[in-house]
């Protein structure tokens, strides 16, 4: 167990929050070898979704297989001209949930504050559970327990906040438990390059150095003024990072949806397909960032459309894959639309329901060398956007589509408040090719 340091009293601040960020090391790989150690244990190992196709994507594998330059994304006769022994194994999902629900289960047993972020890692609130110890002895036992119960290793970060709990969990691996403060962030942060710090990527620490900010601690120190000339309302964000700042809370699991939906009145009856496209766009929108706050995909997409006498109906069609992308849910509306609506008649309440949902930690094994390389850039922009909207509320960012040709007309007829900032603007900026 960690020695406590001199004069920390019992590790719980006297106002303020303690945070694990709970990360399962090298997951699928290390529940094969806990299941089968005879066959598996200290080899190295990899877990990709076409074994059979030298073209299937590596969606993970062990530490023995990165210590021989094996990484995930890599096609997998790519590893195995690096590493020839490497064991390439199909996914097994249930088996990966089984093991999941396990060590979420302990979590559970030292607070009801836990918050799955995918299928290996979780944050956990435990400031009011002092019963169970001090934050060290607790990230002990809970680390303890897992590798005992369940012969997995993890590695664990405490912390004030959820940014700086998963920075401390990065820091040792496997098996670490680490403690960053608010007090640490100038001695542990500060002095290396913006993109250490977890939500930075390559372009955006790029641009930040053609500002002259090449460390955390002068992002730190940035003026706010000028981030925000450049980043927008990303700034300020990014300087609050940078000084260890996030009041972010842990929201605690919450059971899955069998389907998402989302239906608006309209303020008069419209005809045009353009005004009813638009709306579209604005639903797709809504109910694909509630899809993606639970980490879910959809394969379905219905629609509901009504008419001015009450009449309703709904029709449904899927996509060739489960996805996550509003763009595709908002295509596929509008095609359903203009299939099963006569052009002219009006309308006056139109919804989207997503359906087939699925949990996207599955989906990894279904992409191709084309897709994998094709989807970073759109799901950090996607990632960005949700956080704009986490922190300035739901009108914090509209599509240029959502505004048509009289902004004012629309926002006010969807009830949308708040700042709008285009989503062509974002791109304009860069935000959307992070790593």
């Amino acid at each position: 167990m960690p020695e406590r340091k001199p004069g920390t009293g019992d590790g719980y601040p006297v106002n303020g929050r303690v945070i694990l960020h709970i990360d399962m090391n090298a997951f699928y790989c290390s529940v094969h070898e806990a299941v089968e150690p005879d066959k598996y244990k200290d080899k190295p190992l990899a877990v990709a979704g076409s074994v059979e196709l030298r073209k299937g994507i590596i969606v993970t594998c062990s530490y023995k297989a990165r210590s021989m330059g094996v990484k995930t994304g890599m096609l997998v006769g790519q590893a195995l001209k690096l590493c020839p022994e490497l064991i390439v194994i199909q996914p097994d999902f249930e088996l990966y949930r089984s093991f999941s629900r396990r060590f979420m289960k302990i979590a559970y047993e030292y607070s009801p504050l836990v918050e799955a972020m995918s299928i290996d890692e979780c944050y956990v609130d435990i400031t009011g559970s002092k019963t169970f110890g001090t934050p060290l002895e607790i990230a002990s036992a809970i680390q303890e327990r897992i590798r005992k119960e369940l012969h997995l290793p993890c590695s664990i970060g405490i912390a004030p906040n959820r940014l700086l709990a998963k920075m401390a969990s990065d820091m040792k691996k496997p098996n670490g438990i680490s403690v960053l403060r608010k007090r640490d962030v100038p001695a542990m942060l500060w002095p290396h390059p913006c993109s250490y710090l977890y939500g930075i990527g390559k372009k955006t620490a790029e641009k930040l150095k053609r500002l002259q900010i090449h460390t955390l601690g002068q992002l730190a120190h940035a003026d706010e003024a000028v981030l925000t000339h450049h980043f927008g309302v990303l700034g300020p964000v990014l300087k609050r990072a940078a000084n260890g700042e996030d009041d972010s809370p842990v929201n605690p699991e919450q059971e899955q949806s069998k389907s998402i939906g989302h239906t608006t009145t309209l303020p008069v009856n419209y005809t045009e397909y353009a005004d009813i496209h638009r709306v579209f766009l604005n639903l797709a929108d809504q109910v694909g960032r509630r899809l993606r706050k639970q980490g879910l995909l959809a394969q379905t997409v219905q629609i509901t459309i009504r008419d001015p006498d009450m009449k309703t109906i709904t029709r449904a069609a899927k996509l060739n894959e489960p996805t996550e992308d509003a763009s595709d849910f908002y295509r596929l509306a509008c095609r359903l639309f203009d299939t099963h609506w006569k052009a002219g008649d009006p309308v006056r309440l139109l919804g989207i329901t997503l359906q087939s949902l699925s949990p996207k930690q599955e989906a990894a094994v279904q992409l191709d060398l084309f897709s994998y390389q094709k989807q970073p850039a759109k799901e950090k922009l996607t990632q960005t956007l949700d956080a704009l909207r986490d922190k300035f509320g739901e009108g914090a960012v509209l599509t240029a589509g959502m505004l048509g040709n009289d902004p004012s007309t629309l926002i006010r007829n969807a009830k949308i408040r708040g700042t709008s900032l285009q989503m062509d603007h974002l791109r304009l900026k860069g935000l959307e090719e992070e790593e």
